[in-house]
């Protein structure tokens, strides 16, 4: 889909309505505009970043559901 819009002399764009209801964007909303190579894009702002993101991965992979209570029992000192 291609839609079209005109920027006004204070850099301002009106997101075309059917862009909105296909994005979930409403009055009062926040939006982000991203610029990854060359492509720009536009999405909804749905908070901060994952707060737990930075943990992905520390504790390793666990093959099966013995090793995951093995490691739960060590840490429980049982």
């Amino acid at each position: 889909m291609k839609k079209t819009a005109t920027v006004t002399s204070k850099g301002q764009v009106t997101i075309p309505q059917e862009i909105r209801w296909r994005l979930g964007i409403e009055q009062g909303d926040q939006v982000v505009f991203a610029v990854e190579d060359g492509l720009i894009t536009l999405r909804p702002y749905r908070g901060e970043e994952n707060p737990f993101e930075k943990y992905a991965g520390a504790l390793g992979s666990f093959a099966t559901t013995d090793e995951i209570d093995a490691w739960l029992a060590n840490l429980r000192d049982e």
